[in-house]
């Protein structure tokens, strides 16, 4: 890789989940940077001549904390040697996590490699904490975090399957992970400006803390945040703040202007839809979807009989979506509460888990192999599988579908179209999503065509 490609990358970003990694591409190419999401750290040279942002999708936000380290650090590698000029930690906007990790072990990680990377420096290294989504109802008020209206603890995210969250208060919630100081920089702050916050957050370096908890109420409040910390080497957070960056980068002359960040090449094939997620917002997204098109069940308890759940959706779908009528049809193992706490109590929460993924994963293997083209799958957990099956490597983003959910598409062996992919996290999209996406895939499609 050239010296000319590299010193193209401003942006390098580490995400703990697959569709976190789209959700931050999505915000960046709608702010006018032109995005390449990676799966995994890549083992050969990427082509990065057009690219402006690069974001490493990886599967650690549940994992053991000493893997999600590993991973996140082999990739803050990679992506110093591409040239990135700061570095963004990706997580949920809803600071999925445990008592252990992995969002404080992993800040700490790449805290230190970055500072034993400038031995001068003198103070105690920083990042900021912003995972505010104000767009998608994700807001931080005196450190609390709040979906909607709800405090965290009280938005159904307390029943998550894996990392349920029964404290709103980031601050109590980060210092369980970490050894370090927590501060907050609290909206009163944010309300001064730019030179307020950056005044602020000096001095809680100075007072020893590391990590510092931002308040967030609109996109105001976070473009003052981008303005501050756009000289940090690390910044971690949602995607809200990865929208704030690029207009900063461009008042410093990192980034030059682009049009159609976002373009795609036409997308073909047919239409179908995997779902593992088991958020309200999916649950809402299923049955609006079962009222016009159709779908079919996974129950976890017959996928740990045998492989015949599979089969029977493997020929489900193909009457429906290489007969007369070309879909999109639906496959989703997403289920209410007390449906996962049955298949849990049974199974195991990390059994029952393997196994919806292993079967959406199959499905999404062998139907893409015989004829779809555009897919979309919900739930980070699922996306991991489903990428990982087929291979992909590389995503380009393209437009949006949703806040924080876009079309994207990749290349596979094989293949002589792209497939268009759509990986959309369990909390994300409004509940006409899975309908609405393939409308948005074919407008974007034939507004390609037209200015070919």
């Amino acid at each position: 890789m050239s010296r000319e490609q590299a010193s193209q990358i401003v942006l390098g970003a580490i995400a703990d989940d697959f569709t976190g990694a789209t959700d931050l591409a999505n915000n960046l190419v709608r702010s006018g940077m032109r995005t390449l999401q990676v799966i995994g750290v890549p083992s050969a040279d990427v082509a990065l001549d057009d690219i402006d942002a690069v974001v490493v999708a990886l599967k650690s936000r549940s994992c053991p904390a000493a893997d999600a380290i590993r991973d996140s650090l082999a990739a803050l590698d990679w992506l110093q040697a591409q040239g990135a000029r700061q570095i963004f930690f990706k997580y949920c906007s809803t600071f999925d996590s445990t008592d252990d990790g992995n969002i404080g072990p992993v800040a700490d990680a790449l805290l230190e490699r970055l500072g034993a990377a400038q031995p001068e420096a003198q103070e105690l290294p920083q990042t900021v904490m912003v995972p505010a989504f104000p767009i998608n109802g994700r807001t931080v008020y005196q450190g609390h975090l709040f979906v909607g209206d709800r405090l965290l603890n009280d938005s159904g995210m307390q029943h998550h399957p894996l990392n349920p969250m029964r404290d709103a208060d980031l601050v109590r919630v980060l210092a369980r992970q970490t050894s370090h100081r927590v501060g907050l920089l609290n909206r009163a702050t944010l309300a001064k400006g730019a030179p307020a916050a950056s005044a602020h957050l000096a001095e809680l370096q100075q007072a020893g803390v590391r990590h510092v908890i931002c308040d967030s109420l609109d996109e105001a409040d976070l473009e003052v945040i981008a303005a501050a910390v756009v000289e940090m080497p690390l910044v971690t957070g949602g995607s809200g703040l990865g929208q704030a960056l690029p207009a900063q980068y461009r008042q410093k002359a990192w980034l030059a202007p682009v049009e159609n960040a976002g373009r795609l090449a036409p997308a073909s094939g047919a239409a179908l839809v995997l779902s593992g997620s088991c958020s309200r917002a999916t649950l809402g997204q299923v049955e609006h979807f079962l009222g016009r098109h159709e779908g079919l069940a996974l129950d976890p308890l017959a996928l740990a009989e045998g492989d015949a759940p599979i089969d029977d959706a493997l020929e489900f779908a193909r009457t429906r979506l290489f007969g007369a009528a070309k879909g999109p049809v639906l496959i989703y193992a997403s289920a209410a509460p007390q449906a996962v706490e049955t298949a849990q109590a049974t199974l195991g929460a990390a059994r029952a888990g393997e196994l919806v993924e292993r079967a959406l994963a199959t499905i999404a293997q062998t139907l893409v192999a015989e004829g779809v083209g555009q897919l979309l799958v919900a739930g980070g957990e699922t996306s991991g599988a489903v990428v990982s099956a087929l291979g992909v490597g590389e995503l380009r983003i393209g437009e949006q579908i949703d806040p924080g959910v876009p079309w994207t598409q990749t290349q596979l062996a094989g293949r002589e179209a792209p497939l268009s992919l759509a990986l959309k996290s369990g909390n994300f999209g409004g509940v006409d999503f899975f309908t609405r996406a393939f409308d948005v895939l074919i407008e974007q499609s034939n507004a390609v065509e037209v200015g070919a």
